[in-house]
């Protein structure tokens, strides 16, 4: 055998433990996947996982328990700019962005939606991911779900919620700042591809219209995370996006006051203010939604 022949095999032997050690790693992946993910609740604290899960039916639930989340790689901070919380506290859990892979999504499915006990929703793109760095909280204070503080309204945080090691806006939409997404009460991540998930809210019309373009852009942050559209988005609110379109259309006084205080108009309503939207805001919002009474080009 001469020298080249003997390097060539030599590369050929080290391509192949290459390929062997890769396999090796899926397999050990996978593995670890098939054995956090249970086809049924083990216990009441474990956290719904669905959406686009690679092998499994779309609509199937699958759980993974509290203790296992543990055992993955966790992440520690200390936090003083949560709403969630008074002064400073330290947080550890998993990095948002990394459960995708680790609890096996469909290629594709890289966006994470936190679903609470209320049906809020909660988006993760990304562009967030890219930003903020999200955080699924498993202790706070090194203490678990259980023993956390309460919310605004005196209920559990738990079982999970979401934070963030800091949190600096990292976009302004006329007078729309990127807001922190920081759901407590979450019972369910599903696993998404992004562009299927806001396809339905998409401007129907006038996309490069500039006020469409700046109200879908606050759209989609804001009012997605509690009105739905053709089963994307949040269901806490009954008010379907198509009713937010007439409202817009029809009664856009009624839209503005809504939107800025809406507990003058609705007492019992649970839907947050946004007294700092002004005039400009507001008829980029109308301008958006309109488009959904519009006929397509």
């Amino acid at each position: 055998m001469n020298r080249m022949t003997r390097k060539g095999w030599v590369w050929e032997a080290l391509a192949t433990l290459c390929v062997v050690a890769a396999l090796c790693r899926v397999s050990t992946v996978q593995a670890a996947q098939h054995w956090l993910l249970h086809k049924t609740r083990l216990h009441p604290d474990d956290l719904e996982i669905g959406g686009d899960l690679a092998g499994v039916e779309r609509g199937e639930t699958r759980f993974v328990s509290y203790n296992d989340l543990l055992t993955l790689p966790q992440e520690a901070y200390t936090v003083s700019t949560d709403s969630n919380f008074v002064g400073t506290v330290k947080i550890s859990g998993v990095a948002l962005e990394k459960l995708p892979a680790m609890l096996g999504a469909a290629s594709g499915a890289a966006m994470v939606i936190a679903i609470c006990d209320d049906s809020y929703n909660a988006h993760y793109p990304a562009e967030y991911f890219s930003a903020h760095h999200p955080v699924l909280v498993l202790k706070v204070n090194g203490l678990p779900p259980a023993q956390w503080p309460k919310g605004s309204d005196g209920s559990a945080m738990g079982p999970y919620m979401i934070s963030h090691p800091s949190f600096t806006s990292a976009f302004h939409v006329l007078a729309h700042a990127d807001e922190p997404q920081v759901p407590w009460s979450v019972l369910r991540l599903d696993f998404r591809n992004e562009l299927e998930v806001y396809a339905p809210i998409v401007p129907r019309s006038r996309a490069h219209d500039a006020a469409v373009h700046d109200g879908y852009a606050i759209a989609r942050q804001n009012c997605f995370r509690c009105h739905a559209s053709e089963g994307e988005g949040g269901t806490k609110s009954p008010v379907q996006w198509d009713d937010l379109a007439g409202k817009a259309i029809n009664a856009p006084g009624y839209f503005d006051a809504y939107v800025t205080a809406p507990k003058k108009i609705n007492s019992h309503t649970q839907m947050a203010a946004s007294p700092q939207y002004d005039a400009g805001t507001l008829a980029a919002l109308r301008a958006y939604f309109a488009t959904f009474k519009e006929t397509r080009p």
